[in-house]
């Protein structure tokens, strides 16, 4: 673009008026400004090669060139992180987070403390405040961790679980129970 305007400042700083509008100013540590012609876009390079963008919309934009990431911060509060391996992670106004993982995991954060774990494979874990986790396989099959015990559903409806005295319950749909104690012992068996 064609100069209209070049200004040299005691301070190192120059500052170049182009024809359409746009202001260029270079400041001696090598970091440069750019002013869009319609006053409202800005694009900053710093001298170490991160580049920060405002749009007209207030939208921020920051690269950092080091760690080759971009933190894009919306007007409306959302934040987005870009990371150079693939990860993305969102920051909601209202507190809660959600990670996509490389793999395409995704994990979200909500403000009342709990966690939500969705794997490729259709796998989801969901963890309580009180550290309790619930685990949907994606072939039918759930899990219940807890501080007392651990329990599996089957589809069929069997129900297995395991104390943390080692302990063992099987419930079958049939109505049978069975028992074993910690060394795999049956203990009691209703056979129907």
């Amino acid at each position: 673009e064609e100069i209209q305007r070049e200004t040299a400042y005691p301070d190192g700083k120059v500052e170049k008026v182009l024809k359409n509008g746009c202001h260029l100013i270079f400041f001696p540590n090598g970091t440069w400004k750019k002013v869009g012609s319609d006053g409202k876009t800005i694009t900053i390079t710093f001298f170490n090669g991160d580049v920060k963008q405002v749009m007209p919309d207030q939208t921020v934009i920051y690269y950092y060139a080091d760690a080759k990431t971009t933190h894009t911060t919306y007007s409306d509060g959302l934040e987005v992180l870009q990371f150079s391996n693939g990860q993305i992670e969102k920051h909601y106004p209202d507190g809660k987070k959600e990670i996509t993982f490389p793999d395409q995991t995704i994990k979200n954060l909500f403000t009342d403390g709990q966690e939500e774990s969705i794997f490729p494979d259709g796998t989801i874990v969901r963890i309580q405040r009180d550290g309790s986790k619930t685990i949907e396989f994606n072939n039918g099959q759930r899990e219940l961790h807890t501080s007392q015990f651990k329990r599996r559903e089957y589809p069929d409806g069997t129900v297995k679980t395991v104390y943390m005295n080692g302990q063992q319950e099987t419930k079958y749909v049939s109505g049978r129970v069975r028992v074993k104690d910690k060394d795999g012992n049956i203990i009691m068996d209703t056979k129907v």
